[in-house]
C-alpha cells in the first residue's frame, strides 16, 4: 500500500481548513482587510495563488460593492455558469436579483442583427434596466468592451464591475479599458479568470455581509 498521508478533517471543517492552508502558503504577505477576503476566496476556488498578485481593486471597490448589495443592487453576469454559482438566496435577502441574458431570444436576435456577440448584446440589455447594477463578467471580453462603450455613452453606470474574463483574444485589453473608467472595479489582470472566479468574487461580497466580516462604517 502506498504511504500517502491523508488529513482527517471533519466534512464541515474542510472549507475552514482550506483557508488555513491558503493563509499558511501566503506566509507574511499583507493585504487590505476587505481585499484579503476576496483574494483568498479566489485562490480557494481556483487553487491558483497568482490571484494574490493579479486581482486589482479600485479605491474602496469592495465596500462600494457591498453597499450596493445592501441597497438592493441586481447582479448581471455573462454566463449561466456564473449565475449558477452565485448565492441567489443571500442576494435576494437584500432585495437584489440575479440575471443572465445570454439565452434570451431577444438577445439572439439582437446579436444576429448587429453582428455582435450575445455577451455584447447582453450588456446593451443591462443598460435598459432601472435598478442599480453590479456587472460580473467571467467569460466574454466582448461584454467588457461593449460595457466600456456604454459607460462612455453615459447609457449605463454600474455600482461595480467585476471584470475577470478568461482567454486570449482581447482579454487583457478589455480589462485595461474597464480600469480606465471611473466606475469602481475588481479586475483580474492578464489572461486568467473565468465564470467560477466571477461567481466567487460575488459570493465573497455576499458572505462578508452575511457573516459580518467587514466594518462598513
Amino acid at each position: 500500500m502506498n504511504h500517502i498521508h491523508l488529513e482527517e478533517v471533519d466534512p464541515l471543517e474542510i472549507e475552514k481548513r482550506s483557508f488555513e492552508i491558503i493563509s499558511e502558503e501566503l506566509g507574511d504577505r499583507i493585504f487590505k482587510e476587505e481585499q484579503e477576503l476576496v483574494i483568498k476566496r479566489c485562490i480557494h476556488t481556483s487553487a491558483d495563488f497568482d490571484y494574490a498578485d493579479n486581482l486589482c481593486f479600485s479605491k474602496d471597490a469592495v465596500k462600494i460593492g457591498i453597499h450596493g448589495i445592501l441597497s438592493g443592487a441586481h447582479i448581471v453576469t455573462d454566463t449561466n455558469m456564473a449565475k449558477a454559482g452565485i448565492n441567489k438566496k443571500v442576494l435576494e435577502s437584500f432585495g437584489g436579483q440575479l440575471h443572465c441574458f445570454m439565452a434570451d431570444e431577444d438577445i439572439a436576435r439582437s446579436a444576429k442583427k448587429q453582428g455582435c456577440t450575445r455577451a455584447a448584446a447582453s450588456m446593451e440589455k443591462a443598460a435598459t434596466m432601472k435598478e442599480d447594477l453590479i456587472i460580473a463578467v467571467g467569460n466574454a471580453p466582448t461584454a467588457l468592451v461593449r460595457l466600456y462603450e456604454l459607460i462612455k455613452e453615459e447609457r449605463i453606470k454600474p455600482k461595480l464591475i467585476i471584470g475577470v474574463p478568461v482567454g486570449f483574444v482581447n482579454v487583457v485589453a478589455s480589462k485595461e479599458l474597464i480600469m480606465s473608467t471611473e466606475i469602481p472595479y475588481i479586475v483580474a489582470k492578464g489572461r486568467k479568470g473565468g465564470s467560477n472566479i466571477a461567481a466567487c468574487i460575488c459570493n465573497a461580497l455576499l458572505y462578508m455581509i452575511r457573516d459580518q466580516k467587514l466594518d462598513l462604517s
